[in-house]
């Protein structure tokens, strides 16, 4: 049986928590696959660890393990953590709000399981599944910065800065990152763009964006910050 391990990086998410965990529990994977989810908390100050706890307590058939930051590291530490811990053929991230559907989990594997991918990023920008209307400068702020991302990887990514992102466990372990926030999705795409031979896939995903008053962290310094990290990892090809 092969395994996909479900990286959650989480930060005050105590109102979303148990919800992507039960929609992460109700995916059926194809009949060949288990599930195992690595969770990290990022020193949340709300109940972000109780509700886990008490989610991990009532639900012990599934495989989770629990970390957690004893100081706030990032969203970027967190999935450094997350990525070490995870032991199955193939990681994803999944981010602890509501944002994306583990549903679509299938469809990120369908590459893999065909015998085509190493690594698959969900696309936001292709296909035609529901995608919520929300920030006109943000949309454009992500197209900027995939196709900046795009010039010094020579990939054609349609959605650099997706946070659906399935890696060979093998693969993703074997790269020295180092963004603690934000600039973890240009370094993680600059480094694995540059190992021989990698086969990388996207597909369309439904996208079912949060505004800031429902708890989006996002902001203008994170995508300055990205541009810094393409030009890091792209043009001076740091390691």
């Amino acid at each position: 049986m092969k395994v996909l391990s479900i990286v959650i990086p989480a930060f005050n998410e105590e109102s979303t928590i148990q919800k992507i965990l039960d929609k992460i529990k109700n995916v059926e994977l194809p009949q060949d696959w288990g599930k195992e989810i690595v969770i990290i908390n990022d020193n949340s100050n709300d109940k972000t660890e109780e509700l886990i706890l008490s989610y991990m307590k009532q639900n012990a058939e599934m495989i989770i393990s629990y970390n957690y930051h004893k100081v706030n590291r990032g969203k970027g530490a967190a999935l450094h953590t997350g990525i070490s811990k995870a032991t199955g053929d193939y990681v994803i991230i999944q981010d602890a709000d509501l944002e994306y559907n583990p549903e679509e989990y299938n469809d990120m594997l369908r590459p893999v399981i065909n015998g085509h991918a190493d690594v698959v990023y969900g696309s936001r920008f292709l296909g035609g599944k529901p995608h919520r209307i929300l920030f006109f400068w943000h949309s454009i702020g992500n197209k900027f910065l995939t196709f900046l991302s795009n010039m010094f990887t020579n990939l054609n990514l349609t959605d650099m800065e997706t946070c659906y992102k399935l890696f060979r466990r093998d693969l993703i372990q074997s790269l020295v990152l180092r963004e603690n926030r934000f600039g973890f999705e240009p370094e993680v795409t600059a480094k694995i763009s540059r190992i021989k031979n990698i086969r990388i896939y996207e597909v369309g995903i439904s996208y079912y964006g949060r505004t800031f008053e429902e708890g989006k962290k996002i902001s203008w310094k994170d995508g300055v910050r990205a541009i810094y990290c393409i030009l890091k990892y792209g043009i001076f090809r740091f390691n």
